[in-house]
């Protein structure tokens, strides 16, 4: 049983090196709360299997070597003769588990804490692209609230603990909706029931002008590029957002979304009334972000948490710091 065992869990680490192997290289898109889900769930069974089934075993083994030394022991006494040399069982030696135990029912605990705080508290991701520059830069590493929005069920993504809505201005990372099994992060701009207009540049909500101030030019390091940069005050929030001058206002390639019906484009930009249950999201960097003017709106079941907290860029300490 235990070389079929070995057999068993060998085979299993190599499908997942295989699938981890092919997410690197770009030939799938990897699915690493599902990886992380099964890893539980199978490590887990291994786990239950040592505790009542391998351990026991290896218990019992022990005190029957034990129980042969010390008979042999005593035949030697009865007898006049040396004493059995090889000494005692040891029982680290026996107790310990095989490398097949200890690379699945020793990582168990690990894994479920990890699994507990990715899935119902907090969740790492990093920042791919410069369409929330300048409030996050390529590389940073964010921490999200995966209780902000109410917690769900990984995988499935289904609702367990209802908890408040998005709000206007919020920093939120969601599943990308022409790609589920992708994360975005975006800022929210419109609510259910808004009519969300950007036109020459200019944000307009339900026909209120959204406030924005000239602040210069900013360099992104990253592109080597000037924009212009501006406060915008969305809703009781100020945050940064940057404009190309020598970009068009025009939204080129826009998809075939859903309810694209509720949208309507120009050649100086878009005005979409925003679906129930549903948000307009765009980028800070608004002239370099694929959002909601290019592929439409998220459903409210695809907001994964607000991002709230920078806690590394290992090529910028001083990003370290909470989330405009």
């Amino acid at each position: 049983m235990q070389q079929a065992m070995a057999a068993i869990t060998a085979v299993l680490l190599a499908a997942l090196v295989g699938y981890l192997a092919a997410w690197y290289a770009g030939w799938l898109v990897g699915n690493f709360a599902a990886v992380l889900m099964l890893a539980v769930a199978v490590c887990g069974v291994y786990w239950l299997a040592e505790k009542w089934v391998f351990l026991p075993q290896r218990r019992r083994a022990l005190a029957a070597a034990v129980a042969q030394w010390q008979a042999r022991q005593d035949s030697a006494a009865r007898a006049g003769v040396a004493p059995d040399p090889q000494p005692a069982p040891a029982a680290q030696q026996w107790l310990r588990q095989p490398w097949w135990l200890d690379w699945t029912a020793g990582l168990f605990p690990v894994l479920l804490v990890v699994f507990v705080l990715r899935s119902f508290v907090v969740e790492p991701f990093r920042i791919p692209s410069g369409s929330m520059v300048p409030t996050l830069h390529v590389g940073d590493l964010i921490l999200v609230n995966k209780f902000t929005y109410g917690l769900r069920l990984p995988v499935w993504n289904l609702e367990l603990v209802p908890n408040q809505q998005p709000e206007r201005g919020d920093v939120v990372v969601f599943r990308y909706p022409p790609q589920p099994e992708l994360d975005y992060i975006k800022r929210v701009v419109g609510l259910p029931g808004d009519t969300v207009t950007y036109r020459n540049k200019s944000l307009t909500i339900n026909g209120q002008a959204v406030g924005k101030t000239a602040q210069g030019q900013y360099l992104d390091k990253n592109s080597m590029r000037y924009s212009n940069l501006f406060v915008e005050q969305l809703g009781t929030r100020q945050h940064r957002v940057l404009n190309d001058a020598d970009r068009p206002a025009f939204v080129a390639g826009v998809d075939r979304f859903a309810q694209r019906d509720q949208c309507q484009y120009f050649a100086d930009g878009v005005s979409c009334k925003v679906p129930a249950n549903h948000y307009f999201v765009m980028g800070d960097n608004r002239d370099n972000s694929l959002d909601s003017r290019y592929w439409g709106f998220v459903p409210r079941e695809y907001m994964v948490g607000q991002a709230f907290f920078v806690w590394m860029n290992f090529g910028d300490l001083s990003r370290i710091g909470g989330v405009e």
